[in-house]
């Protein structure tokens, strides 16, 4: 696991956050992005990362430093796999590609790129068949 991977889930973790993501079966087949029931919103230091948990998995963003970049990761807990994409919103939305996703599996996409402090990030998991859950907003 890369160093970075591994230090945003700690932050996650530290946060007092637990691994889990929304069953195939509780989400509805609507297009708009809507916030999963979660725990409350979970930062490391600033607000740079932020988690939320779901019935079978964890979606975080992290907005990286040195290089600048935005991440965003989901790891699968339980349920059947799903297909899935991860991306992020700010002033426009952005998606990694789509992916089979399975229990035990932690899937990320990574845009390499400045971006500006002072706006809210928000990660994104677009599941096939379902709804798009979102992370709370990050921010620098």
């Amino acid at each position: 696991m890369s160093r970075r991977i591994a230090l945003s889930i700690a932050a996650c973790v530290a946060a007092g956050g637990s691994l889990l993501a929304a069953p195939a079966y509780a989400a509805d087949s609507g297009a708009s992005a809507q916030s999963a029931q979660s725990t409350p919103s979970l930062a490391s230091g600033s607000d740079r990362v932020k988690c939320t948990s779901m019935s079978n998995g964890q979606l975080c963003i992290s907005l990286n430093t040195s290089p600048s970049r935005i991440e965003v990761f989901y790891t699968k807990k339980g349920g059947s796999a799903i297909k899935a994409r991860l991306g992020f919103r700010s002033s426009s939305t952005s998606y990694g590609p789509w992916k089979t996703i399975s229990t035990g599996e932690r899937a990320n996409s990574t845009w390499n790129m400045s971006y500006p402090c002072g706006r809210k990030y928000v990660g994104l998991i677009q599941v096939s068949g379902q709804k798009t859950f979102e992370t709370p907003a990050a921010t620098c």
